[in-house]
């Protein structure tokens, strides 16, 4: 991993008088005053990144996948890798070079000087992490939990999101540290997938696909690419990270470790479920189940059926929970910055966590968990963070020019220009009810930021007139 740790152009060193005031004060290892708690170690970012990453979508959607692809979701899944990893590094030298929380609104302040570009890309960030808590708490409410209850998927979804919230009003600590166990829980479900699948096939009883066997009238690049899509979401995770910077220690040396450590780790474990799935059990019967990866355990036979769904349910919340952490604290860095109502970033006492945003938030994700469908979801989920990747990819290449006063990661110059392909390829996957749901999140957070501007204006001419005044009574 290529670092900065000498003051070449674009690098740390002795920063120009721009570049300084661009970098703001940061003390030793580029870690920046907050009004937040340093709270999060290297283990604990690790544990971050690969809890959110695993749980982001593999649980529901791997059935999905093996609909559009047959055998071929593990080669989905190498490609959806490669295409988040080529983003990963622009985040990867963006967050050590400006560790703030805001993330990719605040990249994309930066490098356009544009308010309303800056709020687009940070909105389109908090949009998609909140429909996919949405996606992933129907997810939750699907067939893992209809092994214990009878209940209609959206009412479990809101009481799973209020839950979720509260955990997240209570401490970032205390969520990371939920985190910990609820990713170790994650992981082991899915090694048991492997290990099950791979037990089935050694005696014979396999009843799918071979690995690049794909639908009829399907081409093996065709199917593929499409599901690289889905597979895209079951990496995006990644970047919710950025929203931690200020709350890292040593955020310059430990975050780059963390986050491809974590990512290639993910990879490797889907790499193993995607080429055992649809070996396992006839592509048709996963596409068909919100439960897949509940039917390849099945297929072994003496596992209780209970067992697995718990694990699949923690994974799940575990998903949410993290995904929940990040909107409520780019909703935080985008109030901090002027560009969402000042009422989003109240702190609360004690605690020092952001209650308004992550009250805010959930309410969102609630009204589109009773409104939307999963697959629709994830999908406009991927649309979104696909115009947050664009910026920040663009961003990295701009932002050469500014130095700072702290060593940080340098991603080579090819990468990010590789990065911006693939966000482009996989935008001509997607389909017109994804970017009509996309289009009217957005366009709801146009008319919010011109509210917010508005009123951001009308205090600063109050501010002005009562400066004047009191002048000119002195």
């Amino acid at each position: 991993m290529p670092s900065n740790t000498s003051p070449t152009p674009g690098t740390s060193g002795t920063p120009s008088a721009a570049g300084a005031a661009a970098a703001g004060a940061a003390d030793h290892g580029g870690e920046s005053p907050t009004r937040l708690r340093r709270a999060v170690t290297g283990p604990l970012l690790y544990l971050f990144i690969l809890g959110d990453v695993l749980g982001a979508g593999i649980y529901a959607l791997v059935g999905e996948m093996a609909g559009t692809a047959g055998g071929a979701v593990w080669l989905a899944f190498a490609v959806a890798l490669v295409m988040a990893l080529l983003t990963a590094f622009s985040y990867a030298e963006l967050v050590t070079k400006y560790p703030r929380a805001g993330g990719s609104a605040v990249f994309a302040e930066r490098a356009f000087r544009s308010p309303l570009v800056a709020f687009l890309v940070g909105f389109s960030m908090l949009s998609a992490g909140v429909v996919s808590a949405a996606g992933l708490a129907l997810a939750f409410g699907g067939d893992y939990l209809g092994v214990f209850l009878d209940v209609p998927p959206a009412a479990a979804a809101l009481v799973f999101l209020l839950l979720v919230a509260l955990l997240n009003a209570r401490g970032i600590k205390e969520s990371l540290g939920a985190n910990v166990a609820m990713t170790a829980i994650e992981l082991t479900g899915l090694l048991l997938v492997v290990v099950v699948g791979a037990i089935v096939l050694a005696r014979g009883d396999g009843e799918g696909v071979g690995p690049l066997d794909v639908p009829e009238g399907t081409s093996l690049g065709a199917a593929v690419l499409a599901s690289a899509l889905i597979a895209f979401y079951s990496f995006v995770g990644f970047e919710t990270s950025a929203n931690l910077a200020e709350e890292v220690r040593d955020v310059s040396r430990v975050y780059p470790r963390a986050l491809f450590g974590s990512m290639v780790t993910a990879g490797l474990v889907y790499l193993a479920v995607g080429w055992v799935a649809p070996a396992v059990v006839d592509t048709a019967t996963l596409a068909e189940s919100s439960g897949p990866l509940l039917e390849v355990v099945d297929t072994f036979g003496g596992i209780p059926p209970t067992l697995f769904a718990v694990i699949a349910l923690v994974a799940v919340a575990n998903g949410a929970l993290l995904t929940m952490i990040m909107a409520s604290r780019l909703a935080y860095g985008m109030s901090d910055r002027g560009l969402l109502p000042r009422a989003l970033g109240r702190v609360l006492p004690g605690r020092r966590t952001p209650w308004v945003a992550i009250a805010v938030t959930t309410a969102v994700a609630m009204l589109l968990a009773v409104t939307g469908e999963l697959v629709d979801l994830a999908a406009t989920v991927v649309l979104l963070l696909l115009f947050v990747f664009l910026s920040t990819n663009v961003a990295v290449l701009v932002l050469r020019r500014e130095t700072v006063d702290h060593d940080h990661f340098r991603a080579p110059t090819f990468v990010p220009v590789l990065a911006v392909v693939s966000c482009l390829v996989l935008l001509t996957q997607q389909e017109p009810q994804h970017w009509a749901l996309a289009g009217i999140l957005l366009a709801a957070g146009t008319v919010l930021h011109l509210v917010t501007g508005g009123a951001r204006g009308a205090r600063r001419r109050r501010d002005e007139v009562e400066a004047e005044a009191e002048a000119g009574a002195r």
